[in-house]
């Protein structure tokens, strides 16, 4: 690895530090560097605080002119909650900047490596992209096509089942399992379930070990959704999502549903929730990584509809539960034929204590 993939790869590891923290913006690390010596090193820690090249420089202070900067993504230049980054390094006297990957963000996209370029100070890129790209993947979903990074996450039995023909579904999956899907929550900026899953299972959808809970979305038609679910616990931001209606056509426990949670209108499909209207409208509330929990109706139809960007099933492989009637974890239209199938890449398989989990991207054809 060259001496430019080293730093940078020191200024992932500072930036991953925020991981779950910074939406909407990326995460990003820098260090400043010179003689061989780290003087200056920072990370962005959540959106509206410093940018991590200006907490790199500040640390590193006048010891910074003539100096190396080392950067997971391309300086901004433009005004956001805090003053373009290029303007700062360009005073501060740095005579390189080493960048990970070009911003995707069309308003940047180039422009800070131009800006500084013209300025006399040297400029490389193209250091640990692919795993870059990994690290902001959200981020770079969001903020090119306007949708969140949604991801499906299913505890399920040998034979694909969430919950038995009576509903019963505590608990699939071991305690590890589970603790390991509560941490996960704590990287998502939203947790999404069908209504049924709250009528049946009554989920709080808190995350047990995060900084913050993310906030809960029910995908719910018909407003169904009880007023004493427990996803309205103390602190929770709730989003309902309902079909579009008519002034003057609202029900009663909309009404009431309205004083507890945000409801969100989307279009219609057939009957259900357009999905993909849904996804754009919650990208607007800058909401950009969404980990979908349930059940097996909703599932179906973000694959069935090309939305699922990833997928993580944690497989019970001691117990099958069996049954027409059991709840599968992905149902939807389906497939007509095996040709038609979707198809994962980049597949990891890690065991979970009693379990194993399958991790995997969904394959674009495009």
């Amino acid at each position: 690895m060259s001496i430019h993939g080293k730093y940078i790869r020191i200024a992932m590891k500072l930036a991953l530090k925020a991981k779950g923290k910074t939406s909407p913006n990326p995460l990003v690390g820098a260090l400043v560097v010179k003689n061989n010596r780290i003087i200056g090193k920072g990370f962005h820690q959540k959106a509206g605080s410093a940018h991590a090249e200006v907490i790199a420089l500040d640390e590193a202070g006048k010891d910074a002119k003539g100096a190396s900067l080392y950067v997971t993504l391309e300086p901004c230049v433009h005004f956001g909650r805090t003053p373009p980054c290029v303007d700062r390094i360009i005073r501060s006297g740095i005579r390189e900047v080493a960048i990970g990957m070009i911003d995707p963000n069309p308003l940047n996209n180039g422009k800070g490596i131009d800006i500084l370029k013209r300025q006399k100070i040297k400029v490389e890129v193209g250091f640990l992209e692919e795993e870059l790209r990994r690290m902001n993947e959200a981020f770079i979903k969001y903020i090119t096509k306007k949708i969140p990074l949604v991801t499906v996450k299913v505890a399920q039995s040998l034979d694909g089942k969430i919950a038995t023909k009576s509903g019963d579904s505590k608990w699939i999956t071991s305690d590890k399992s589970r603790g390991y899907a509560h941490r996960l929550r704590g990287n998502y900026d939203a947790i999404m379930v069908g209504v049924n899953t709250v009528l049946r299972d009554n989920p709080k959808l808190d995350a047990w070990y995060s900084h913050k809970n993310p906030v809960k979305i029910v995908v719910d038609s018909q407003l169904s959704t009880p007023q004493s679910a427990n996803i309205f616990s103390k602190n929770s931001q709730v989003v309902i999502v309902t079909l579009l209606t008519q002034p003057g056509q609202e029900t009663e426990n909309r009404k009431i549903l309205a004083q507890k949670a945000k409801i969100l209108d989307v279009m219609g499909k057939s009957g259900e929730v357009n999905l993909k209207d849904m996804l754009r409208k919650l990208a607007r509330m800058q909401i950009m990584s969404v980990l979908v929990e349930g059940g097996g109706n909703l599932i179906g139809s973000l694959f069935d509809d090309g939305l699922v960007d990833k997928v993580m099933f944690f497989i019970s492989p001691n117990k099958i539960i069996g049954g027409k009637e059991a709840i599968s974890s992905v149902m939807g239209k389906g497939i007509v034929r095996i040709e038609q199938a979707i198809k994962l890449k980049e597949v990891k398989l890690k065991k979970m204590g009693e379990d194993f989990l399958i991790e995997a991207y969904v394959q674009r054809n495009s």
